[in-house]
């Protein structure tokens, strides 16, 4: 198959990791994450598992979303995860504070 994957993976320490993937098919890409094959962020969170994927033709719209879903809270990762589109709005906005005198 050709284009690429973009993945939300679930950490053992139940964080969430967002990533790209063009050169490899999914399952294997997650086995590298669970081998340890790559340094950074999963390598001390494994196991890991898929708990969000989408298939792009064009791995530049895959980073672009990649990049997007990164800078999101976790709620919000967690509406995508859940496939709670409506969410998604809501917890785009910014919460303004009152205070009271």
């Amino acid at each position: 198959m050709n284009g690429c994957w973009l993945y939300i993976l679930k950490c053992a320490d139940s964080s969430y990791y967002v990533g790209t993937s063009r050169h490899y098919d999914l399952d294997t890409r997650v086995s590298q994450h669970n081998q340890g094959t790559f340094p950074g962020y999963t390598l001390n969170r494994r196991p890991v598992s898929v708990v969000y994927s989408v298939h792009f033709d064009s791995i530049i719209e895959a980073i672009s979303y990649e990049r997007q879903i990164k800078g999101w809270s976790r709620a919000k990762k967690e509406a995508l995860i859940r496939g709670d589109f409506d969410a998604l709005p809501g917890l785009s906005k910014r919460r303004i504070l009152s205070t009271s005198s």
